[in-house]
Formats: structure tokens, sequence, C-alpha cells
């Protein structure tokens, strides 16, 4: 019986270590899958990142100032026009960039538009275009 009071208590001052050093992650049930909801002050990977130890199967170059991907893998660029994303083999008449400026993505789908909101919500044009000039930002 003591040893039992003794698992307890260390397992409840381990849990409370967890919360208290901020690695606690809320489970939240979505349809019938566990989605896990990181603490705070751990925001977790970007939406469009692979799942921790997995290798992404595509990685692009996003141009922010031109909202435009290229997949470095198959070499075919997406970019929105006349109200649908499509894809290119050359860079579209009209669309320029600098190739110098751009975030690598790493990520799952083999539509990196599928994750356009969030990659903008991280990467807005025309801010601290140094900062991630040709940098692997996007890990």
């Amino acid at each position: 019986m003591k040893s039992r009071l003794t698992l307890v208590v260390a397992l409840g001052v381990i849990a409370l270590l967890i919360i208290i050093s901020g690695c606690y992650r809320e489970t939240v049930i979505v349809g019938d899958h566990p989605v896990y909801v990181p603490a705070p002050s751990d925001p977790g990977p970007p939406p469009w990142a692979p799942a921790h130890g997995r290798r992404a199967k595509y990685c692009y170059h996003y141009y922010p100032a031109s909202y435009l991907y290229l997949d470095t893998g198959r070499a075919i660029y997406f970019y929105y026009s006349g109200g649908d994303w499509r894809a290119s083999v050359s860079l579209p008449v009209g669309i320029s960039i600098n190739r110098g400026e751009y975030v690598v993505l790493e990520m799952e789908t083999d539509r990196p538009y599928q994750y356009h909101s969030d990659v903008v919500r991280h990467y807005p044009p025309g801010q601290a275009k140094k900062a991630y000039k040709g940098k692997d930002k996007g890990k």
C-alpha cells in the first residue's frame, strides 16, 4: 500500500512539473481523431510541415512577393490566376520573381496552395525580405 501511494505521488509530481514547464499538450477530439493542441509557449510546427520524424515528399521555394511556389523536385511553378491555382513548367508571363528571395517549404502535399493562407500568414509579402532571403525558414 505504501509503495502504491509513493507511485501515485511521484506521478502527480511529474505531471505537475510537465504542466509547469509548458510542455503540456491538450488533446481535443475532432470527429473520431485526437488532435493535439500545443501549449501557448510551444507554438508547434506550421500546418504544412511533415509529421515529426517524417521526411517531406515535396520541397518548394515560395516567393512571398509573387505568391508563387516552385516545386524544386519537379520544376513546376504554382501560381494564382483567373480565380484559380495553375501549374506551369515555365515562369508565367506577367509574373516576375527575385530568385534570391524565397522561403523553403517542405510539405507532404503536391498542391502547395492547399496551405496558402497559412503560408501567407507566416511569410507576408514585403516584410523582412532579407530575414528569409534564400534561407530555410519553412521547417
